[in-house]
């Protein structure tokens, strides 16, 4: 009997704190409408306080899945926090989540393929129920992109919030569960998205800190053009190897980048408007949570047998798609 890897429960944070757009006009010269029109973005969540790193929400959200799962922690085996803004560089971020949320029985580690880090951490837990080696995984997306944004820079200012969501991976021998992906990366994508300094390539110096180097860098119009043609790309190819058509499709559950990007994709891959998963005009791009976010804010809708393809794209370049066949009603 062929074992697969059900998603069986999801669970989701995002801190109080809601950075509005008019909140931002007062920061930087732009405005509302042009933040809505080009982004789809009204407003996102930021972690405030003294102290408080990607690990605060991630542990909100596994603790929130483990309880809803009724999943005892001490029999996770395994637990990826997907990161670009990990506390600190080690321990990882997953051993500060692990240890607070009372996982002592799994090993855990940080995966980090910048806003694809979710979808490659997903495929990769995905493997170990597989293989039968894990009865149950823990895979959580958690990022506090304000950490690294410049709240003087307009053009990405506007676009990033906080948050994290978590799902758990069991086996299934009915057919649901995450059923084919493909992945890719194009490391001559470097250029147009990255952060210059803060790694071993450029440490952090008084020189680094004064350049504003320590925070997102992004040519907008490139990684625009390669997000939409790459995303439509591997999710149709997902969709051929499925023999799926976007009929079959019950949702798109996309990377919250931005809704240009969102709707491009979309018609690429002929899904309407109704079929696509959208939290970015509350969240805004949260990175390594986008998709778990998604998946928390429409779970009860989500039907057993739907067909979800999941699709991302993020800096250096990476991106992905997987097919999932949702695994119950809740």
């Amino acid at each position: 009997m062929k074992i697969t890897a059900a998603i069986t429960g999801v669970g989701g944070y995002v801190p109080d704190y809601v950075l509005t757009n008019q909140e931002l006009e007062q920061l930087v010269d732009t405005t509302d409408e042009w933040i809505t029109t080009r982004t789809g973005i009204k407003e996102r969540r930021i972690l405030k306080g003294k102290d408080q790193g990607s690990s605060v929400m991630g542990i909100k959200a596994v603790q929130q899945l483990l309880e809803k799962t009724n999943t005892r922690p001490e029999d996770v085996e395994l637990l990826i926090c997907a990161t670009v803004t990990p506390d600190m560089l080690f321990p990882a971020t997953a051993n500060i989540i692990s240890n607070a949320t009372g996982i002592k029985n799994a090993f855990s580690y940080d995966m980090n393929a910048a806003c694809s880090s979710f979808l490659y951490a997903l495929a990769t837990g995905a493997q170990f129920i597989q293989s039968g080696t894990y009865k149950k995984v823990v895979v959580v997306g958690a990022d506090k992109m304000s950490a690294i944004v410049d709240y003087s820079d307009r053009a990405n200012c506007i676009i990033f919030g906080d948050g994290a969501g978590a799902v758990l991976l069991e086996p299934n021998t009915e057919g649901y569960g995450v059923l084919d992906q493909v992945m890719r990366t194009d490391g001559s994508g470097e250029p147009f998205l990255h952060q210059k300094a803060g790694g071993s390539r450029r440490p952090p110096t008084v020189e680094t800190v004064a350049a504003r180097e320590h925070y997102i860098y992004q040519e907008g119009a490139t990684v625009f053009k390669f997000a939409v043609t790459n995303m439509a790309d591997v999710a149709a190819q997902v969709m051929a190897r499925q023999q799926l058509s976007h009929d079959d499709i019950a949702w798109l559950v996309p990377h919250q980048a931005n809704k240009r990007i969102i709707d491009a994709t979309a018609n690429r891959m002929g899904v309407g408007p109704d079929k696509v998963m959208l939290n970015i005009q509350r969240y805004g791009n949260t990175t390594s949570a986008t998709i778990p976010l998604c998946l928390w804010d429409y779970e009860k809708q989500l039907r057993k047998g739907d067909n979800l393809i999941l699709a991302a794209f993020g800096g250096g370049f990476t991106w992905g798609a997987v097919h999932v066949k949702w695994a119950y009603n809740s």
